[in-house]
């Protein structure tokens, strides 16, 4: 499934290391189900709660698999991320509880609740404007100005192997699946489930879902190569990314069924359906897998059906306005 040949790129044994890594550290999260779920969709549905991980998302596992790896030097001198919110809280809690400085590059326009809970783990947090900016060449630089060592949201062989660890416990607790749906921004979460898939259930059929508005994961997928778009303006702030990790790709494009698109609006009804029948705050971004799902809802009848739902990290005036509108 992979290039092996490249060392960069992980493998599923990188994820079992992982999940080794991150035990007692990550919450194991919940599979829940829903009885309206499954008698709309004529499907067995399991969802994966990363909505109910350590600070608030998926990115906690990947960015602490990373850290624990660092040397006695780079934990010295400390980290530096970019991040829409999640990955910049996840490396800020896991600096902490690893005894690291961490520095966190976040757009201006960012969920202040995602800023605030950035900083309130003890992260310095350098904003910056993501349509006019670049997060990475900022990244790139305070690295080498400052000597901290950079870690990825999603182009990073830890953080990929990391992020396949809910996948891993999600099979290891429902068994074989027909079909799998997430999130797609980056790409890491999306790479590293594939891994697991590929070794514990390589039947099962596995959708990246994008906003429809940053759709450059489909269109690298359609086009054979990494495909560049501009930062797309959606509500889904978790993937409002240009592109897909090279990395990432690498796994993703022998690997998925497909990648798929959901609307705004699409969003927004997932979450007033996790809020009203599920009791669970779910992000807009965290909510891009069910509404893919509900896009092949009629090919997935009879079958076991995967959905990942990979944040809650939203603001609760945002939140309400969202799903009272």
């Amino acid at each position: 499934m992979t290039p092996q040949q490249d060392p960069q790129i992980p493998d599923f044994d990188a994820v079992l290391a992982a999940a080794g890594r991150i035990k007692g550290h990550a919450h194991r999260t919940p599979v829940m189900r829903s009885r309206q779920a499954d008698e709309a969709f004529g499907a067995q549905l399991f969802f994966k709660c990363e909505n109910l991980q350590r600070a608030g998302a998926f990115k906690f596992r990947g960015a602490f698999n990373a850290l624990s790896r660092f040397d006695a030097a780079q934990r010295r001198a400390g980290v530096v991320a970019f991040s829409s919110g999640n990955h910049g809280q996840a490396i800020a809690l896991s600096a902490r509880l690893l005894g690291m400085p961490a520095t966190v590059v976040m757009p201006k326009d960012a969920p202040p609740a995602k800023v605030a809970a950035t900083e309130g783990y003890g992260a310095r947090v350098v904003l910056f404007d993501r349509f006019t900016e670049d997060r990475e060449q900022i990244g790139r630089r305070l690295a080498e100005e400052q000597g901290l060592t950079l870690v990825s949201p999603f182009d990073h062989t830890d953080v990929i192997a990391g992020q396949g660890t809910a996948a891993l416990e999600l099979i290891e607790e429902v068994g074989p699946l027909d079909a799998l749906f997430m999130p797609l921004g980056g790409g890491g979460l999306l790479a590293g489930s594939a891994l697991v898939l590929g070794a514990l259930a390589p039947q099962c059929r596995l959708y990246g879902v994008e906003p429809e508005a940053g759709n450059d994961g489909q269109q690298s997928l359609r086009a054979g190569h990494v495909v560049w778009i501009d930062v797309p303006r959606t509500i889904a702030d978790g993937a409002q990314t240009p592109h897909i990790g090279e990395r990432n790709f690498a796994i993703i494009r022998h690997a998925v069924s497909d990648i798929l698109t959901a609307s705004d609006a699409q969003l927004v009804e997932a979450m007033r359906f996790f809020a009203a029948r599920m009791k669970l705050l779910v992000e807009p971004t965290g909510c891009l897998g069910f509404a893919g799902a509900q896009g092949l809802k009629e090919t997935l009848r009879g079958q076991r059906v995967g959905v990942l739902l990979s944040g809650g990290n939203v603001d609760l005036r945002r939140f309400c306005e969202l799903v009272a509108g």
